[in-house]
């Protein structure tokens, strides 16, 4: 019951502010804006064999040919031949000069005609050098990931809430962590909400662990006090109005400080004695409990405490937000194709200049 909502989500919801979908919409699938594009026909069997001439040879492939060729697959199986002159233009001297629009087009070919897996490894592993990926790509990374988690009938979210469920210091630091940093980025009740169970997720393992846990391989700061700090944000929401904090995590810090009572008083659970900053900050605990019950108190009688799940907050927030945040990714991405555009543009001028001055010198 403990950790009932779904951590990743949310911090992927409010991390920039970005509404998370189970799966695209019909803006984000709709490829008008790329088929829309002047299309350069090209036979891929005298593709190949230019390739494979070129390769035998010991010279690069052209960063153009590579796109043409992918560009005109029409087929799984031309899918699964694209892959293999994919690897070896990624060995090859030009593999710093692979296109955005080529990786692009890669992935939608794959949706396209049931290579989600290959789709999957590409984004993956990122088996490319300096792959950029714009906005609009990361999206249908998501749906591709989404798609092939349904399938599974496993989701990453039933993965973080299992992760949770054991308990482990590390993930609870690491979950702390990114719950805090993620609502620093946002000053409404989403934000503060998730800082005040980030917070109290760290100064659970420092209390019980000490501060050099906390901060270890973490870009966390060493000052002792995280669960002073965790108060100090529902002190901090008493003094505004439009924002309040999700009953369900208050109940969650509740539990932590329950469990750190009665758990030998709060004392180490490790083997190490805990160093004197750590033994004092640990016998403050029966002053953050009694704090916490105090502000509990006065969240309530100022109707601070929204009975919703922070999960249910995070989903409220981005369909406050989804149509502007659509709207300029959309609009970013039609100025992405226009740039592609004209790279490619260049490079086919490019191509025939470089076919005039050798027939020229012939």
């Amino acid at each position: 019951k403990m950790y009932n909502f779904d951590p990743y989500n949310v911090l992927l919801a409010i991390a920039t502010n970005i509404p998370q979908r189970c799966l695209l919409s019909s803006a984000y699938t709709d490829p008008a804006v790329w088929e829309q594009r002047p299309r350069d026909a090209q036979d891929l069997g005298q593709l190949a064999s230019l390739m494979d001439r070129t390769y035998a040879r010991k010279f690069p492939v052209s960063s153009l040919v590579i796109a043409r060729f992918v560009d005109n697959l029409s087929s799984k199986e031309e899918v699964d031949q694209a892959q293999y002159y994919l690897y070896k233009f990624r060995h090859s001297p030009n593999c710093w000069y692979l296109r955005d629009w080529t990786i692009h087009s890669w992935i939608r070919h794959c949706l396209k005609y049931g290579a989600r897996d290959k789709a999957l490894y590409t984004l993956k592993n990122k088996v490319w050098k300096d792959v950029r990926l714009c906005f609009h790509f990361i999206h249908y990374r998501a749906e591709v990931w989404n798609i092939n988690v349904f399938l599974k009938k496993v989701s990453s979210a039933q993965q973080g809430c299992i992760y949770l469920l054991k308990n482990t210091w590390q993930e609870e630091r690491n979950v702390g962590a990114s719950l805090m940093l993620a609502g620093l980025k946002q000053e409404n009740s989403v934000g503060f909400s998730a800082r005040l169970l980030g917070l109290a997720l760290i100064g659970k393992v420092e209390l019980s662990r000490g501060i050099h846990a906390v901060f270890h391989e973490m870009p966390l700061i060493w000052t002792s006090g995280y669960l002073g700090r965790a108060l100090a944000v529902m002190d901090a929401v008493c003094d505004f109005r439009d924002i309040k904090l999700s009953e369900e995590v208050l109940d969650h810090v509740e539990k932590i400080l329950q469990d750190l009572s009665v758990n030998a008083d709060g004392q180490n659970v490790t083997d190490t004695p805990l160093e004197e900053e750590d033994e004092l900050e640990t016998q403050k605990l029966p002053e953050y409990i009694n704090r916490f019950k105090e502000l509990k108190e006065r969240l309530v009688s100022q109707d601070r405490i929204d009975s919703r799940s922070l999960e249910s907050l995070v989903s409220a927030l981005t369909q406050q937000t989804l149509a502007a945040c659509e709207n300029a990714d959309i609009a970013e991405y039609q100025q992405t194709v226009s740039v592609w555009e004209a790279e490619l543009q260049q490079l086919i001028q490019r191509e025939r200049e470089t076919k005039e001055k050798n027939q020229k010198s012939v």
